[in-house]
């Protein structure tokens, strides 16, 4: 019998000041808020992550990306592919986009359901949104099999 080699996902939301990371398990069932990155430039924050892509032994990689709710990419995006580009220099891990669309509104939701205090930074809603951009990932692949067509590979 062949046992089935898991893999760990990274989540990521990537903002101007900062860059949310969550961690998948490796059985792909639960996202985690994992760590905030402190923008510095893209090539200190690319390899930051690359870091913790080696330290939790990361396959792939999963990126918001923010689009207008008409579907309609705006200037976050194309700094957000712009990033993307400069990371995939650092890492041979594949890396793929997903619609986040109302993330930070849900990680700011699921926050105050859980009943967090508010003296806590407003920062943790960067890790909770790349969680919640992952869950989604984990979540379809889990659905719809591992190489389901819906995914944005761009």
């Amino acid at each position: 019998m062949l046992l089935e080699v898991r893999t760990r996902s990274l989540g990521l939301d990537v903002g101007d000041r900062r860059i949310g990371v969550a961690v998948g398990d490796p059985e792909g069932i639960l996202a985690s808020p994992f760590a905030i990155i402190e923008r510095k430039d893209d090539n200190a924050d690319a390899g930051a992550i690359v870091s913790i892509v080696k330290d939790q032994q990361v396959k792939q990689i999963i990126v918001g990306l923010p689009q207008s709710m008409s579907g309609n990419i705006g200037q976050q995006a194309v700094k957000v592919k712009a990033f993307v580009e400069v990371l995939r220099k650092y890492t041979e891990a594949p890396i793929e986009f997903r619609d986040e669309r109302l993330t930070t509104v849900s990680a700011q939701r699921l926050k105050r359901e859980a009943g967090t205090k508010k003296t806590r930074k407003k920062v943790e809603y960067d890790a909770i949104a790349a969680a919640i951009i992952l869950q989604g990932y984990l979540d379809e692949r889990r659905q719809y099999g591992e190489h389901s067509s819906s995914r944005d590979t761009d």
